[in-house]
């Protein structure tokens, strides 16, 4: 019976996840809520799950296979794939089309691009965060947007080298560990029912599943395309969307599911 359940457990949470729709607010019911700041601090650790298997096992092992990652990587004639901080603005964007309404923003005091630079109230809780080291939450007051600021540390090598080596990088001494900048995460509400932290998760993984999948197309017009069925660690190849969402959840599931459990529990 209990292997029953907890089968019944993860088909449900695979439902929730992937397929279920983004709550309509008239479809919205009296229920225990959840501060937002928890809820992000979810989107938070599936990201940085995203970002770690995009890094290490895409580019990390692509660019010995063969693969190309360029800051120009959408230009036309350019065959390459997104650095890593370019597949977050990916994920990004494909997020600001979900009905979820859930904002992401990568920025720094150093950045590669000046447009990522912090300015105002985001600079200064930024540097607070460098201080403290820790995640710091507050509301936007100009655009009245619940705000989550998490710390963005080089975690990979790859991330090290290429701002270090990169001719427009205003910093060419980062290390792993480094605090590079930090990871900004915006939602209208102060608080979430259990089914909409559930939502906002699901749109995450679609979010970075479209972003994954864009770069896929994009492969396909290369002169060479690698093939696709494969990890990079295997030759000049990729592994599908699904395959690659499939492995990001795997690593991910374990600690979101206990998340959502945890807010759920004290809730009640």
């Amino acid at each position: 019976m209990r292997i029953y359940l907890s089968l019944l457990l993860v088909a449900l949470c695979i439902y929730l996840f992937v397929t279920s729709p983004a709550p309509l607010p008239s479809e919205r019911i009296a229920a225990p809520e959840i501060p937002v700041h928890e809820a992000l601090s979810v989107l938070a650790e599936e990201n940085n799950v995203v970002r770690t298997l995009w890094t290490a096992e895409i580019v990390g092992k692509g660019k010995p296979a063969g693969l190309a990652f360029n800051e120009e990587w959408k230009e036309r004639d350019v065959e390459a794939g997104p650095l890593p901080a370019l597949f977050l603005r990916e994920i990004s964007r494909q997020l600001e089309a979900d009905p979820m309404q859930i904002g992401l923003f990568l920025g720094s005091d150093n950045p590669i691009n000046v447009s990522n630079r912090f300015r105002g109230r985001q600079k200064e809780y930024f540097n607070l965060m460098k201080r403290t080291g820790s995640a710091q939450f507050f509301t936007a007051p100009e655009v009245q947007l619940e705000t989550a600021m998490f710390p963005d540390v080089a975690g990979a090598q790859a991330c090290v080298d290429c701002h270090n080596e990169h001719a427009d990088s205003p910093r060419q001494d980062w290390s792993l560990g480094d605090m590079m900048g930090a990871t900004t995460w915006t939602y209208p509400d102060k608080a979430v029912t259990l089914e909409e932290l559930v939502a906002m998760t699901g749109a995450f993984r679609r979010a970075a599943h479209a972003a994954y999948q864009t770069y896929l197309d994009k492969t396909r017009t290369f002169e060479n395309p690698p093939a696709i069925g494969a990890w990079p660690e295997s030759g000049y190849s990729l592994p599908s969307a699904d395959d690659f969402m499939a492995e990001s959840s795997r690593r991910a599931s374990e600690s979101t599911l206990a998340a959502i459990l945890a807010t759920h529990a004290a809730t009640k």
